[in-house]
């Protein structure tokens, strides 16, 4: 622990502003995977087929009932196209289409803070090495023989270390976005399969 302080503490004032961002992306991280992978949790393989199958079976009530208990996107989506009045193809998608306008930016929402966060932490980190060349070489200019290479040492440190704690920061904030949107490109498919297979079932009954 005292080693990691020290090396906080060497990279100078920069390393604040780095650290504020990485608090960010990490609460951005924890809210998303909350909504996109734990709250859509329930929208899974078997939900869809359970529900489907009792649309396919006159079972409408049933089928909107477990989707009005149950969180996500699509249970969202089939609950309105289920308590719709109309047995229209056309009416249906219109409700699901509808829906889908507001149940599925919530996927997407604030994903694109991440990638920008990473950047930001990169150039801080390249800041903060700017600012430590600067403050060595300015201080090897000013300092004594016997004091150069202290000063040197310690401008130096704090250049790489901002450096490596921008790039500490960026990495995972980058992985970390290409996960969550992975989930959520299939959490909206899987929405998406949901809605059109609903409406056939419930239009082919209706037939």
């Amino acid at each position: 622990m005292s080693t990691l302080l020290e090396y906080y503490r060497s990279g100078g004032a920069i390393m604040h502003a780095i650290l504020a961002v990485a608090v960010m992306g990490v609460a951005i991280f924890f809210e998303r995977v909350y909504t996109i992978v734990l709250r859509s949790k329930g929208n899974s393989r078997a939900f869809i087929e359970q529900v489907v199958k009792a649309a396919e079976q006159g079972k409408s009530a049933e089928a909107a009932k477990l989707c009005a208990e149950t969180p996500g996107a699509a249970s969202h989506i089939g609950e309105l196209v289920l308590k719709s009045q109309s047995r229209s193809e056309t009416d249906l998608q219109n409700v699901a289409d509808a829906a889908s306008m507001t149940a599925l930016p919530m996927l997407t929402r604030r994903l694109h803070y991440l990638p920008m966060l990473a950047n930001v932490a990169t150039l801080l980190g390249l800041l903060g090495t700017i600012f430590g060349l600067r403050e060595a070489f300015g201080s090897v200019a000013m300092a004594s023989a016997a004091e150069r290479s202290g000063k040197l040492a310690s401008g130096i440190a704090v250049a790489l270390n901002a450096t490596g704690f921008g790039l500490l920061t960026a990495v995972p904030l980058s992985v970390a976005h290409a996960w969550l949107s992975s989930q959520a490109e299939a959490a909206i498919e899987r929405v998406d399969e949901f809605a059109v297979r609903l409406i056939n079932a419930l239009t082919t009954r209706n037939g």
